[in-house]
């Protein structure tokens, strides 16, 4: 089915939400170019951060004459320099992200727009892209507001399908890419060979991790009834079953233990984690409790 690239991913209303906002970096990185954020080096911003000697050859324009009437001691004014803060979302493209209403697909591409939307207004390195790129094929680069179009047409133009594990996506996107900074992976951790490998890759990057954990209402509370035959979506294997209230009891027992060590596993690496459902509102999980979360503020 064709995608309409035409429609904004990101309606007015929820930008104007969305525009208030700014990511936060848990860690302190050195970006590329100029841009709202303190870094831990000195620059000429307007903020003053600290004093050292002055030395031949250093611009007489930052000497504090204050001081040398005082001390009769030449010292130099540092000041705070402003970067760029580096911003990745990585999206599961892969068959099972095909799945609800509206899809987990769907929802991580509004997701991804979101947040990038908020780096774009701060001026942030805002690179989106999906677990199933080629290493040698990074995604383009957006800054500033005005490439917010540019950028929805890039997700819209995005589909599900890609048949790559999770442990083999996260590797090419670490050969892709060399910046630290924010990084946000959106999935489902629906890996028969499983996300441990894939999140250890990200760890040791030794960036700022979030992982949005997306599930459909569908999968959350399945509605099923009789006898049924179910078919992997990533790797046609069949399964005949007949649901009951039983079934359904243990599908959920198992799931809430699914979860819960994807929290503990990410908790103990410093990985920040969140449960999102397909049917959750974008500016709920973004304003609420991914700010709760420390991702935005």
């Amino acid at each position: 089915m064709a995608i309409d690239t035409t429609t904004p991913i990101l309606s007015p209303t929820l930008l104007a939400q969305l525009e208030r906002l700014e990511l936060v970096s848990r860690k302190i990185y050195r970006g590329q170019m100029k841009g709202e954020r303190r870094s831990p080096r000195k620059g000429q911003s307007v903020e003053f951060a600290d004093f050292r000697n002055y030395v031949p050859g250093d611009d007489i324009r930052f000497i504090d004459w204050n001081t040398y009437a005082r001390l009769e001691k030449l010292f130099l004014k540092l000041f705070l320099e402003e970067e760029d803060l580096h911003f990745y979302a990585v999206l599961d493209a892969s068959p099972s992200m095909d799945f609800g209403t509206p899809s987990k697909f769907d929802f991580a591409r509004q997701l991804a727009a979101s947040l990038g939307f908020i780096g774009l207004v701060r001026a942030d390195r805002v690179r989106i892209e999906t677990l199933g790129q080629s290493p040698r094929a990074p995604g383009p680069v957006f800054r500033g507001r005005r490439s917010l179009t540019r950028m929805q047409q890039y997700l819209s133009g995005m589909q599900p399908g890609e048949k790559i594990s999770l442990a083999d996506g996260v590797r090419n996107f670490c050969v892709r890419n060399s910046g630290r900074g924010i990084l946000v992976l959106i999935t489902d951790l629906m890996d028969k060979q499983g996300y441990e490998t894939a999140l250890r890759y990200l760890v040791a990057r030794q960036m700022d991790i979030y992982v949005i954990h997306v599930l459909s209402a569908e999968e959350m509370e399945p509605e099923l009834r009789g006898d049924l035959r179910l078919v992997d979506c990533e790797d046609d294997d069949v399964a005949e079953i007949t649901s009951s209230a039983p079934l359904l009891a243990r599908y959920k027992k198992t799931l809430g233990e699914f979860l819960g060590q994807a929290r503990e596993f990410c908790n103990r690496r410093g990985v920040a984690y969140a449960l999102a459902r397909n049917d959750l509102p974008i500016e709920q999980l973004v304003a609420g409790y991914l700010r709760k979360q420390g991702l935005v503020r």
